[in-house]
């Protein structure tokens, strides 16, 4: 079994454990093109030509599913990766928890990167899940770009803007960038203060992991746990940045 799994960067560490914690046999390959970082601002023409190109890298290794690991990437350029790859290769998106979150009832909060927020997409999502919870949408400015880079006091001045604009008594917090997975705990203690005592956070990791395994057509082919990372298509290793969050520190585990 081979999952492939492409974002801009390390964003797809959370989904990347995820499988590999379910399937610890899975070989993964992992495409992304962090030197075109950040994402966010370009023209969903520009994220989609990027999406493709990590894309198509991983596509020559013949993955069992790729993963679109990248909430930007799959608003912009999911129908055209599926369009070029199905059904040869089975695509899954990432989609913000959004209809959990709302299912929980009272206020919802949605952190996610300013190309997202307020996008027709998210919007979407909010209109035809967010029933009658309260949702308000969390732009978080640098902090994808922080994350990627291990910069501490930038990650940590992000998360603090956030939090500030997070209304008080939020009840979910649903975590609108698969970056943002991989600092879940310091969001956490930052909106503790002004949250619900019960206060929920909701990835994508999990969900997306589960489903790339469904569309497995044959879910007992085995691997052998490799993992093979592909920076704009060329051969790389893990950053050194991975191991500073415990997604990246347990994929490197496992491979070592």
């Amino acid at each position: 079994m081979k999952i492939a799994l492409m974002d801009s960067g390390i964003g797809l560490l959370a989904a990347a454990a995820a499988i590999r914690e379910l399937r610890p046999d899975a070989d993964l390959v992992l495409s992304s093109n962090p030197a075109s970082m950040p994402w966010g601002p370009r023209t969903p023409e520009e994220v989609t030509e990027l999406a493709l190109g990590c894309c198509r890298a991983a596509a020559e290794l013949e993955p069992d599913a790729l993963v679109i690991a990248c909430n930007t990437a799959s608003v912009h350029a999911l129908a055209t990766v599926r369009a070029e790859l199905e059904p040869r290769i089975p695509v899954i998106g990432t989609v913000p928890a959004i209809k959990p979150a709302a299912a929980l009832g009272g206020r919802v909060a949605i952190w996610a990167t300013p190309a997202t927020t307020g996008s027709a997409y998210q919007r979407g999502l909010i209109r035809d899940f967010g029933g009658t919870a309260e949702v308000t949408e969390v732009a978080c400015p640098g902090l994808a770009d922080a994350i990627e880079y291990g910069d501490e006091d930038a990650i940590a001045a992000a998360v603090a803007d956030a939090a500030a604009r997070t209304p008080g008594g939020t009840d979910a917090l649903v975590l609108g960038c698969t970056h943002y997975e991989l600092v879940a705990d310091l969001i956490r203690t930052a909106v503790a203060p002004t949250a619900s005592p019960a206060l929920t956070l909701l990835g994508s990791a999990d969900a997306v992991a589960a489903q790339a395994l469904r569309r497995i057509a044959d879910p007992a082919t085995t691997g052998t746990g490799t993992l093979t990372v592909l920076h704009a298509g060329a051969p790389a290793t893990l950053p050194p940045v991975a191991t500073h969050y415990p997604q990246g520190r347990a994929l490197t585990a496992l491979t070592a």
